[in-house]
């Protein structure tokens, strides 16, 4: 073999080397894409694939006349991938500038520009954040520039829906919206906050309308399929399949805005001038039991509830529903109305007042004390309309424990009420007449003993004013749709017959005495030319397990025109100081703001007067002294 040639040994084992490696390459090569190919498809798929979801757009909350209480405002950002534009969309560029308010001349710059040029010390910014697909090189680890592809500029924050859907329909491949983000807004702060309840931050209903009309505000959430890079990036070309999220349903609420704020506005006023540790007014159609109005104070804005300190949590609770107190007086419709549906009593029949003892059942019980002194027997009229203790004590005797205990309950004493409220609603308290004590018999007719949460005492008054029928207590009118059709509608519902319609008009006409100067306990609550059918109410507060002298509940509740009921009011003030000194009576404290929200539903609820005479009612009753 001629010298410079190497041996034909070691030719063999290079060719076999190098035939060897290229061979175990192929071999690699198909174990990878023919042999394992499924099993690492889907590890890549995994990786790679990604289901993008697009939240629903939360339904609204709307009030009896269409107003927004709640809705959701979106934050589109509007972006593009430089990568991705056709030549053939240039001609829609100028329609797209105008929609988003940016120059068409500084679109176009954004839209040629696909690349940049970044150093590791000057990053790109947040506008202009781009992301390289073909990841790291070794030229990122040193200082000079490096150019990037630009994969996402964005072009507008914030965008109307309305505008963003006229975007879509340009059709401009590459520019799209990362999924969308709803946040949950409140046109009137805290206007019936208790009521309509709040959307977390984690987006979870936690009370109120919102909680428990969730499963038709949610709507449905879409979704897409699409791919994402190593820095988790989707990568909007490869986009597969997708469905389009579904809204939420509208709700409808009987609450009027215009009276709820009246309402609220007089709660602010009762809160400034009597100091009291809380207070409720609840207004609702007399015909059909639909709330319009509810609220509390103090109460918190919708808007910043997160502000609401851990020991000002109590502002957050709907206490129409939640707390409960004793009716007092108010409780007296109850007594006299079974007694006079029993037949036992008529208007005209008179009872001694004066006295301190009386028999029953063999036993001589006390008779309460009165808040007012009476020197002459007093008619069953007479007894609601001065509100006598001692006389609403001698109509429960009439009655008999099993009997004032069954029409208690069917006032709706002692159960809930139905109240759409995700809110903890309180059934009260109401013992079994089994379990009363000897003196129960003289206190229970006078509201004492017994516990009730202010959204019951209000529909027990709703008996008399719906002709004897105890309502349901209804505050959603409507479900609809996005087109604003009504895809359901709640009407009025009857919980039971609790009195005769005879026996209902009868009260009324006691109840109207109620606002007569020299004739009833709130004349302070007459409106001259309308029926004010109402009760005043003071209870005593049980501190350390005893009634107090010092602390008083204070209500007023009633409805008008009482001949033809066309609203229920009801003003309850928790611990009310009178500014003259001396017990903050339901009369003084909470009848002038019945009064004034009954001036103002007169002219905005266009309530037509009752009477020709001035301050007199219409019913012609017997029992009334001359």
């Amino acid at each position: 073999m001629a010298r410079g040639f190497g041996s034909n040994y070691r030719i063999v084992l290079l060719v076999a080397t190098v035939v060897a490696a290229f061979g175990g390459i192929g071999a690699r090569l198909v174990h990878l894409h023919v042999i394992d190919r499924e099993r690492l498809v889907t590890f890549i798929d995994k990786v790679r694939r990604q289901i993008v979801v697009e939240p629903a757009r939360r339904g609204d909350i709307l009030d009896g006349r269409g107003k927004f209480l709640a809705t959701s405002r979106s934050l589109i950002a509007l972006g593009v991938d430089p990568q991705m534009l056709r030549p053939e969309d240039e001609a829609k560029w100028p329609e797209l500038a105008r929609l988003i308010g940016v120059p068409p001349r500084e679109l176009e710059v954004i839209f040629r520009t696909k690349t940049r040029m970044v150093t590791p010390a000057a990053p790109a910014k947040e506008n202009d954040f781009v992301i390289d697909l073909d990841g790291p090189d070794e030229s990122e680890n040193r200082a000079s520039p490096t150019e990037r592809k630009i994969q996402w500029v964005k072009l507008s924050d914030g965008l109307d829906e309305a505008v963003y859907e006229q975007i879509v329909k340009l059709g401009i491949k590459g520019v799209y919206a990362p999924p969308r983000v709803y946040t949950r807004a409140y046109p009137n702060n805290e206007l019936a906050a208790h009521v309509i309840g709040y959307v977390n931050k984690e987006g979870i209903p936690v009370q109120g309308i919102e909680r428990w009309a969730d499963f038709y505000l949610r709507g449905q959430d879409g979704w897409r399929e699409s791919e994402k890079d190593g820095k988790r990036q989707e990568l909007a070309q490869f986009r597969a399949r997708e469905v389009a999220p579904s809204r939420g349903y509208d709700v409808v609420l009987s609450i009027d805005s215009v009276i709820q704020h009246r309402v609220e506005a007089e709660l602010a006023r009762i809160m400034s001038t009597f100091s009291p540790t809380k207070a409720t007014i609840i207004v609702s159609d007399a015909r059909t039991g639909f709330i319009l109005a509810m609220a509390n104070a103090p109460t918190f804005n919708l808007n910043a509830y997160g502000s609401v300190s851990p020991n000002e949590l109590n502002r957050m609770r709907n206490v129409a529903v939640a707390d409960i107190l004793e009716p007092g007086s108010t409780f007296k419709i109850v007594a006299s109305s079974g007694a006079l549906q029993e037949g036992l009593v008529k208007p005209s029949d008179t009872f001694d007042c004066t006295l301190e003892r009386i028999d029953y059942l063999g036993r001589s019980r006390d008779l309460p004390r009165e808040d007012h002194h009476f020197t002459h027997p007093l008619t069953v009229t007479e007894i609601i309309s001065r509100s006598s203790n001692k006389g609403a004590a001698q109509l429960g005797m009439l009655l008999g424990e099993k009997r004032l205990y069954e029409y208690a309950k069917a006032f709706g004493f002692g159960e809930y009420t139905g109240f759409p409220s995700i809110y903890p609603e309180s059934p009260g308290l109401f013992a079994h007449y089994s379990k009363w004590s000897g003196s129960d018999i003289t206190r229970i007719p006078m509201g004492h003993t017994v516990a009730a949460t202010p959204l019951q005492i209000h529909f027990a008054m709703g008996v008399i004013a719906s002709g004897g029928e105890l309502l349901r207590p209804q505050i959603v009118k409507e479900i609809r749709n996005e087109q604003g059709e009504a895809l359901y509608r709640f009407g009025k519902l009857t919980r039971r017959r609790v009195v005769s319609q005879e026996t209902a008009r009868t009260l009324a006409g006691m109840l109207s005495r109620v606002t007569i100067p020299g004739e009833g306990t709130a004349p302070e609550a007459g409106i001259p030319g309308y029926e004010i059918a109402a009760k005043t109410g003071t209870s005593q507060k049980l501190v350390n397990g005893q009634y107090s002298n010092q602390h008083h509940i204070a209500s007023f509740v009633g409805f008008f025109p009482a001949s033809r009921p066309e609203v229920v009011i009801s003003v309850i003030v928790d611990d009310g100081r009178s500014p003259a000194g001396g017990t903050g009576y339901g009369g003084t404290v909470a009848a002038p703001g019945f009064k004034r929200i009954a001036e103002h539903l007169i002219q905005y609820l266009d309530i037509k007067p009752t009477g020709p005479v001035p301050g007199r009612p219409l019913f012609a009753l017997e029992g009334i002294r001359p």
